[in-house]
């Protein structure tokens, strides 16, 4: 059976597992990330369901689909959020991590180790979250099949990843890994990076259509995450299932 699992890629993440809680080790810039993804995909949510009067637990009998939820970094505050989350993941260790950091947080979130196309009897959610996790998967085709299958017909997938450009080429990898040393050498292939349009196309080959795109900026000066219209480096599609 054809797979969307890519050994070394998860290997990469494998290895540094133990990490994914430390605000200061190899996720620090995930963790810099978190506030403006979280922020961003509230408001979609929020909009597109018309959860405006929900105030303590939005999310509440939303059911949500983290996938390469790694250690749990948007599972948890999902789950915080009133939703009823699942977290998947192609490693093991990560899931390991995962599970017990919620156990510890009294946090009841349902992770599995598995791809999504190894879910075909699964309920359907209503949100899918693919965060950074395109460019590290074999068989994208494959991939956005298996995620349209597990969506609800009313849901709601946000697909985030990098743009194949010469900014993301000098920031996301010389910059991020070489220079600033934020992730290990190698946690990129620029060549696996997707254009807007490209990644567009096949989200519309599996009646997937674009509600949104929107850009992630990074502001060396005040050190924090921004929403943006530069697609260049770092971007969010927000779709609906046709």
């Amino acid at each position: 059976m054809t797979s969307t699992i890519n050994k070394e890629e998860i290997q990469k993440f494998s290895d540094i597992a133990d990490e994914w809680w430390d605000v200061k080790g190899k996720f620090k810039p995930l963790h810099m990330f978190n506030p403006v993804r979280i922020e961003y995909i509230s408001e979609k949510i929020i909009q597109y369901f018309n959860l405006k009067n929900k105030k303590t637990k939005p999310f509440q009998g939303l059911k949500l689909l983290d996938i390469g939820c790694g250690g749990g970094l948007i599972s948890e505050p999902m789950s915080r959020l009133g939703a009823s989350v699942t977290g998947i993941d192609a490693s093991e260790k990560n899931i390991k991590v995962a599970s017990v950091h919620a156990k510890k947080n009294n946090l009841n979130i349902n992770y599995i180790n598995k791809s999504p196309e190894q879910m075909k009897n699964s309920e359907k959610f209503n949100i899918i979250l693919n965060l950074e996790i395109v460019e590290h998967v074999n068989d994208i085709d494959l991939y956005i099949e298996s995620c349209q299958n597990l969506l609800d017909k009313k849901g709601l997938m946000f697909t985030a990843t990098l743009n194949r450009t010469m900014s993301s080429y000098f920031k996301a990898i010389i910059g991020a890994e070489y220079i600033l040393r934020w992730l290990p050498i190698g946690t990129h292939d620029w060549n696996k990076f997707f254009k807007p349009e490209e990644l567009e196309k096949k989200l519309e080959n599996n009646k997937l259509k674009t509600l949104e795109i929107k850009g992630l900026e990074f502001n060396p000066l005040t050190q924090k995450w921004k929403k943006s219209d530069n697609l260049s480096v770092n971007y969010i599609i927000c779709s609906s299932k046709i």
